[in-house]
């Protein structure tokens, strides 16, 4: 019987369970390499830390690693149900407060290996992360899509870690209580938008007024999967400052407040690293709460040890 490790966490409302311990020895070499050496010769383990019956759709999962650079403080692969994550920006929050949690970590800047590049993290005193994320953009603004029963959709296609098409405009209610139609809206719009040539488009974003006061924006994330996210997303923050930024909407350092579905918030801002070529750095500031310390047991004469379908 082999067992896993794991740390359980919450970022806004959306799960992460970093794998602390156990599983196959995936060797050295760049994030990106280990990542790669994981889906194609031990996926099975994917599958039975975050699918069915241990886990369920809406986890994300981050396998912690040695990292390759010597002045980071941990590597680190992010995967779901689905498949696999270049990056994850809800996650990474919950991976720096686990480390914390473990004692591995203290207040102060961090840096973490991932599979799309070195992200800088800073733990503050009061618990809170920020995540100075991967280089984001916008890759073609006022795409139009025909999405069958609904319409015409009209969104940005950008890049913060994951690529994401943006949807500003549309007529949809982003309320916890209409999930299901917002997720068949969204999945709707993710194959039209792939089938329109952009195949790397995994994630849909909704946006809408806030209900909270302070808040710039809600927010409805369709992930891999079909699961909504249930933070305000990371990654689909770091996308819509790129966006902003481009559109002289948001200056430099300016915050932005980013409320979830469920009302929690991320406060984004960004600086430019390259205004011709509209790349921004994003930082992301969240919390997240350790919820929960188990050890996962694979038993291979369970028919669903390595998780369901």
């Amino acid at each position: 019987m082999e067992r896993l490790r794991i740390v359980d966490s919450h970022t806004g409302g959306e799960p992460t369970r970093v794998v602390v311990a156990g599983g196959p020895d995936l060797g050295r070499g760049s994030i990106a390499f280990r990542r790669d050496r994981l889906r194609s010769e031990f996926d099975r383990y994917r599958r039975a830390a975050v699918g069915e019956p241990r886990g369920s759709e809406v986890i994300v999962g981050a396998w912690l690693l040695a990292p390759e650079d010597a002045s980071c403080a941990a590597g680190v692969i992010y995967f779901n149900s689905a498949g696999y994550l270049g990056m994850c920006g809800h996650g990474t929050i919950g991976l720096i407060a686990t480390l914390a949690h473990l004692g591995r970590i203290g207040p102060g800047e961090h840096r973490i290996e991932t599979p799309v590049g070195i992200v800088t993290c800073t733990l503050h005193e009061d618990g809170d992360v920020s995540v100075r994320n991967v280089p984001s953009w916008r890759a073609r603004k006022n795409v139009t899509v025909e999405v069958p029963e609904w319409g015409t959709a009209m969104g940005d296609v950008a890049y913060g870690g994951n690529w994401f098409f943006l949807v500003a405009q549309h007529e949809q209610d982003l309320t916890l209580a209409n999930v299901v139609q917002l997720s068949d809206f969204c999945a709707r719009i993710r194959r039209e938008v792939n089938a329109r040539g952009f195949p790397q488009v995994d994630h849909v974003e909704l946006f809408g007024p806030p209900l909270i006061a302070g808040a710039d924006s809600r927010n409805f994330v369709l992930c891999p999967g079909n699961a909504y996210d249930r933070s305000p997303c990371g990654t689909g923050t770091s996308a819509k400052l790129a966006c902003l930024a481009a559109d002289g909407k948001l200056a430099e350092g300016a915050a932005w407040v980013q409320e979830s579905i469920l009302g929690s918030t991320f406060t984004g801002s960004y600086r430019w690293l390259d205004r011709a070529a509209g790349k921004v750095a994003p930082v992301i500031r969240g919390r997240a709460f350790v919820n929960a310390q188990a050890t996962l047991l694979l038993d291979e004469r369970d028919p669903f040890c390595w998780g369901v379908g």
